[in-house]
């Protein structure tokens, strides 16, 4: 009998403390996409030393919102580090309509991930999305893999809450995660347990 497969997309994937990568040690991940092929997501609470500001000049952009020029980039994955990734909520407009970017992937139930450049355009001209996350690079594992990973107890997954991406401060986002599973960090083991 098969097993009908798990879809942990617009799911937070919480690196337990036994984790043996250490490029995830510490992380939360924010699945955008998970299918048989595998899974794509952005890590959100690991900061990197660039600002939006300084990341819109080398793309030769302006950054007009005073309320992000200072905003960390973030590290998303060790995937693709050069490239950009820009995590937002989801736009106004009918349901099913598609993002007002090129290359928008609409996550069922969640948020709205673009790899365009004209996403960033738009928020050179104080457009765009309110709140946003970027990243260099993305999160990335093969048909399997993630599962494999979740069943050695590497993550454990709980339904992603936008305002922990937007609205927590980043050494919190870890803690918050956890605690939307009723969980205290303080009450972890690096040893995971098999019954």
């Amino acid at each position: 009998m098969a097993l009908d497969r798990v879809d942990f997309t617009n799911q937070f994937l919480i690196a337990m403390p036994g984790m043996g990568d250490g490029a995830f040690a510490g992380t939360v991940v924010y699945l955008c996409e998970h299918t048989e092929k595998g899974a794509l997501g952005l890590v959100i609470n690991k900061p990197i030393d660039i600002k939006l500001k300084n990341l819109f000049e080398k793309v030769e952009l302006t950054l007009d919102r005073a309320d992000l020029a200072e905003t960390p980039v973030y590290f998303g994955g060790p995937v693709q580090t050069e490239r950009g990734f820009v995590l937002h909520e989801r736009l106004g407009g009918a349901a099913g309509e598609g993002g007002h970017y090129n290359s928008s992937l609409q996550i069922p139930g969640g948020l709205e991930m673009t790899t365009s450049k004209d996403v960033l355009e738009a928020l050179s001209n104080g457009a765009g999305p309110k709140k946003i996350l970027v990243t260099l690079g993305y999160s990335g594992w093969g048909a399997g893999q993630l599962e494999d990973e979740m069943s050695r107890n590497g993550w454990i997954n709980v339904s992603a809450e936008p305002g922990i991406i937007f609205d927590t401060p980043v050494e919190q986002r870890y803690d918050r995660a956890l605690l939307l599973l009723g969980i205290d960090s303080g009450m972890l083991s690096q040893e995971a347990g098999h019954a």
